[in-house]
């Protein structure tokens, strides 16, 4: 039994919630009013995961998750309004902690809430058995250890083949995230130097409204330069190309130059903007030789197929391992099937990435 902890100030909402989790089955759920009520019944509950509305009175959202995670790291998930604004304030949350995040329907909540049900339940599910300790201000760890602070020794990569001699100047990376993706994207993104010497295209699961704001986040954050592809954009190395949420990215050839290209979101693929989609995209216009691709944290298995036949047809796969994700699914997946070149924790993929171009 899964002890579910919701938190929020509207009495609708939280009836809601509660009778969602109930008819799911599997849920032991409190309800807390507000922050400061949620944080007494920390102990009391002790919950495996929480659902936590970011607009409250008093105390707001952010400032209940980071007293969370210090007081009792918990797997949270944060229900968000589909908005501009929203989503910086989910960014902000997943970056203090945050597992993942619900937004909340438009419309009537009590006649749009069933449109959102099955991803809710899904995504707290396995909120509940995040690897919390390990994901906690990821970024301000990874960079500490950047810095040199003292950090435990995480574990070796493993490599089911060698990689092979140093790639060709011409070529791309591709990268995979859903559930805990924000944060991954800061760590690999992060320790990449601006003269990268292939472009990079991302395909992370968020709904459109959040993709623009991630993109500007991460571009303030990292030497690349960082955007969202809301049309065609040639690439260029040393850039970084976020899919549009709500559809699928796509890699084309315009005038024999190399693009990416938003595509509408195609009923062949669960997840969107579809990993798979990206890297079957890619394959068609660029030898296999001359991609990477890179699959961390999320859940599901979107990409491993993919990343699986890239690495038969003589590409590099990365895969984060589970000592690292937030949640193991993509990564597992492609491990599962054999299709990872590399295994390694999310502070060391950046390194194992600049590895396949050293000479």
């Amino acid at each position: 039994m899964i002890k579910l902890l919701v938190v929020d100030d509207s009495p609708l909402m939280r009836r809601l919630l509660v009778d969602i989790f109930t008819e799911a089955g599997g849920f032991d759920v409190a309800v807390a009013r507000g922050a400061a009520e949620a944080l007494d019944l920390l102990a009391e509950v002790a919950p495996d995961v929480i659902t936590l509305d970011i607009h409250m009175p008093g105390m707001d959202g952010l400032a209940c998750l980071d007293r969370i995670m210090i007081e009792r790291p918990c797997p949270v998930v944060m229900v968000s309004a589909l908005t501009g604004e929203g989503a910086d304030e989910t960014l902000e949350a997943i970056e203090l902690g945050a597992v993942d995040f619900i937004a909340k329907p438009r419309g009537a909540l009590s006649l749009e809430i069933d449109s959102v049900v099955p991803a809710l339940v899904e995504k707290v599910r396995a909120a509940a058995g995040a690897r919390i300790s390990r994901t906690t201000r990821l970024r301000e760890r990874v960079r500490a250890k950047a810095a040199g602070a003292a950090e435990p020794k995480p574990a070796a990569p493993r490599r089911s083949a060698p990689v092979a001699a140093p790639l060709p100047p011409e070529g791309l990376v591709l990268v995979g995230c859903s559930t805990g993706g924000p944060p991954a994207l800061d760590a690999l993104l992060g320790n990449l130097p601006e003269d990268f010497p292939w472009p990079i295209l991302v395909a992370q699961h968020m709904p459109a409204s959040f993709t623009g704001p991630l993109a500007r986040r991460l571009d303030k954050l990292c030497a690349l330069r960082v955007q969202e592809v809301t049309g065609t954009a040639v690439l260029v190395p040393g850039n970084v190309y976020i899919g549009r949420g709500d559809a699928d990215l796509v890699v084309t050839r315009r005038a024999g130059a190399l693009a990416a290209a938003a595509a509408p979101s195609s009923a062949e693929y669960f997840w969107h903007p579809s990993v798979d989609r990206l890297v079957a995209s890619a394959m068609k216009v660029v030898a296999p030789e001359r991609l990477v691709g890179v699959l961390m944290t999320g859940m599901g298995n979107d990409g491993a197929g993919a990343m699986t036949e890239l690495k038969a047809l003589g590409g590099t796969t990365l895969a984060e391992s589970a000592d690292s994700a937030v949640i193991w699914g993509m990564p597992g997946a492609l491990v599962g099937a054999g299709g990872a070149t590399v295994v390694a924790p999310l502070d060391q993929l950046a390194t194992e990435l600049l590895a396949c171009f050293a000479r």
